[in-house]
């Protein structure tokens, strides 16, 4: 993995990277949909296409993934939810995710799809299906 950031998480939740995403990185199953998506987003910043491929779903995941190198991620705003808590099998998060691409910025919008799949280690954990 990566070097990760000792400071606030890349993720725009205010708590530090460690209580954060890094924990989800580090192998523990992400609560909720949302917590998910905090942790592919920071996953795109650190530079993690290991982590982004193990927690997209079976069904719609590339066989590999490359990352841009002329994309610096800069901020998220998470817009809203639909399901995807604790005791839920979907849901949806819309966010958007602003960027850097040379000197240009620009916006990724997306109303992400989220479900529940089967994990040996942990049982039934969130995984990015796509966008809706």
């Amino acid at each position: 993995m990566p070097d990760a950031p000792s400071g606030p998480c890349p993720c725009s939740s205010g708590e530090a990277y460690p209580a954060c995403c890094g924990r989800w990185h580090a192998g523990e199953p992400a609560p909720t949909a949302e917590a998910l998506m905090r942790s592919r987003y920071t996953a795109f910043v650190l530079r993690d296409a290991s982590y982004l491929l193990t927690t997209w779903d079976p069904a719609t995941r590339p066989d590999d993934l490359e990352l841009d190198d002329d994309v610096r991620w800069l901020r998220l705003l998470v817009l809203g939810t639909t399901g995807g808590g604790p005791f839920d099998d979907e849901g949806t998060v819309a966010f958007e995710a602003h960027h850097r691409r040379g000197g240009e910025r620009a916006v990724l919008r997306e109303d992400s799809e989220f479900r529940r799949a089967r994990d040996p280690r942990h049982g039934r954990v969130w995984r990015y299906v796509g966008p809706r």
